[in-house]
C-alpha cells in the first residue's frame, strides 16, 4: 500500500462493474477481512462478523436476494458484513488479548465490562445501533483497504436482509448491515462522483 490514505480516498469509486474472468486468492479475501477488523469499535467488542460468497452457487443465491444485481456474479467476492447482537455477553473474551499483552489493566477492563453490560442489556435498540456502527466502519475500512491492495469496492444496501439471514445460516444475534463487492474492475464504471460542498455539510461550533 503505497499511496497515500488521502490519495486512497480521492480514489475509490462505488464500484459495480466487475472483471468476471478475474479473481481473487483466498489469501486476498483473508486480508481484506484483517484489516478491515482495524476499525474501531466500542469498547472495543469487536461486534463484527463476516461470510465471504465465494462459489458461483453462493453467489447465485445472493443475487436472488440482492434483486437481481449483477456485480454480486461478476465480483470474484462478495462480503456480507454483519453486526453483532448483544455483543456486551463477550466483551470480556474479546478484551483478554489486550489485557494478556499490559494494554489494558484488569481494573479498566472490568469497568468496561460493567459499563458495557449495563448500557446494553435489556436495550436492543443500543445492542442494533451499535451493531450498525461497528459493522459499517468495518465495510469502511474493507474498502479502503480494497483500495489500497490495487482493487475495487462497492457497497450495497439493496438486499433482503431477512432472506440473507436465512438463506445464508446467520445467527439470531448477527444483523447482515450491508453488502460489499470485491475485484477487479471492468471498464464502464463511473468517476467519483462530485461531493456537496463543504459550506452546506460543515458547521463550527
Amino acid at each position: 500500500m503505497s499511496q497515500s490514505i488521502k490519495q486512497l480516498i480521492e480514489a475509490r469509486v462505488s464500484t459495480g462493474r466487475y472483471a468476471a474472468e478475474r479473481e481473487l486468492s483466498e489469501q486476498q479475501v483473508t486480508e481484506l477481512v484483517r484489516l478491515a477488523t482495524r476499525a474501531p469499535s466500542a469498547y472495543n467488542l469487536q461486534n463484527w462478523t463476516f461470510v465471504a460468497v465465494r462459489s458461483a452457487a453462493a453467489k447465485a443465491r445472493l443475487q436472488a436476494l440482492a434483486y437481481g444485481q449483477s456485480q454480486v456474479v461478476d465480483a470474484p467476492v462478495t462480503f456480507i458484513i454483519c453486526g453483532t447482537l448483544g455483543a456486551y455477553e463477550g466483551l470480556a473474551r474479546a478484551l483478554q488479548p489486550a489485557l494478556q499483552r499490559g494494554i489494558l489493566e484488569p481494573a479498566l477492563v472490568d469497568g468496561w465490562v460493567a459499563a458495557a453490560t449495563d448500557a446494553h442489556r435489556g436495550n436492543p435498540q443500543l445492542q442494533r445501533d451499535e451493531a450498525l456502527r461497528s459493522a459499517s466502519l468495518a465495510a469502511m475500512t474493507l474498502m479502503l483497504a480494497a483500495q489500497g491492495m490495487g482493487l475495487a469496492s462497492g457497497a450495497m444496501s439493496g438486499f433482503d436482509a431477512a432472506g440473507v439471514a436465512r438463506e445464508f445460516g446467520l445467527g439470531a444475534n448477527e444483523l447482515p448491515v450491508m453488502l460489499v463487492t470485491a475485484g477487479y474492475p471492468a471498464a464502464g464504471n463511473w468517476p467519483q462522483k462530485p461531493r456537496k460542498p463543504l459550506t452546506e455539510v460543515l458547521r463550527f461550533a
